[in-house]
């Protein structure tokens, strides 16, 4: 099981490095349409829809509605500074504040959300941003090195929490959602982060009060991977299931890979929408 992981991950790493590196941005945006369209394939099921017709009309939906946002947008250099795409990753953002209140009353909160329509809905405000945010990074500049920070970002947060959590940690976080994270893990991961930036900042020779903004951003964009995380396991829970789909041998579903990302990724964005004539 452990070397079919490990073999899965390095060919998902490689492929994710290839599209991000190699591909112009429209085409990496084509291609993370296509892990939009699975994600939404895979929330279908979360949400209960059995029928295949079905979750394919919610996929077609969801697909449809990105396109219609990104005809809506545009595309342009830099596009994530614009005053639209920066509204929309707000109301992104102040979504993910209402979602983490659900997830810290669950289960009791499931009343407000557990309607198969509530959850579909709750779908698009989950995957649309996630995807907004990629198209938004990816049209900078510096747009793949970008990306490639907050995935490693949302690694660190996930990684420094297992090896932390597995060692000290004892008070839970969410027990009612994941039993296996802790505050201590929490605190694991905030400290991986608060490393990486700090030697990053270091080595790249980035100026006090510039780093610490980016320290800022970095460490609430891992607190922000967590509730990602959350957000999935609570559906995981409702619905009844371990993961949210078999596409990736040992690591579940494609959601169970992005799920960090989907929460991590329209912090980011705004973040950096709104911090960058400092950093």
């Amino acid at each position: 099981m452990l070397k079919q992981r490990v073999i899965t991950g390095l060919v998902l790493a490689l492929a994710f490095l290839a599209a991000l590196f190699a591909l112009p941005a429209l085409g990496f945006i084509g291609v993370m349409a296509g892990v939009l369209a699975y994600a939404a394939w895979e929330w279908s099921h979360l949400a209960g829809l059995e029928s295949a017709a079905l979750r394919g009309l919610y996929t077609l939906s969801v697909l449809a509605l990105g396109a219609a946002l990104a005809g809506y947008l545009g595309y342009e250099q830099n596009i994530i500074f614009a005053e639209k795409p920066r509204f929309l990753l707000l109301v992104a953002c102040t979504w993910w504040a209402i979602a983490l209140l659900w997830v810290q009353s669950y289960p009791s909160s499931a009343i407000l959300w557990g309607r198969r329509w509530l959850c579909l809905s709750m779908g698009l405000l989950v995957l649309l941003p996630m995807w907004l945010a990629l198209a938004g990074l990816i049209s900078l500049t510096a747009g793949p090195q970008l990306v490639l920070s907050v995935v490693l970002l949302v690694a660190l947060a996930d990684i420094g929490g297992y090896f932390v959590g597995r060692a000290f940690g004892r008070t839970k976080l969410a027990s009612k959602v994941s039993p296996g994270k802790t505050w201590e893990g929490l605190l694991g991961g905030q400290l991986a982060i608060l490393a990486a930036v700090l030697a990053t900042g270091w080595v790249m020779n980035i100026e006090a009060s510039r780093l610490l903004l980016w320290v800022g951003l970095a460490m609430v964009t891992g607190l922000a991977s967590v509730l990602g995380d959350l957000l999935e396991s609570m559906l995981k829970r409702q619905r009844g299931v371990k993961d949210s789909g078999t596409i990736l041998p040992g690591h579940g579903g494609v959601l169970d890979r992005i799920d960090g990302l989907t929460a991590a990724l329209p912090v980011f964005g705004l973040g950096l929408s709104l911090l960058y004539n400092r950093l």
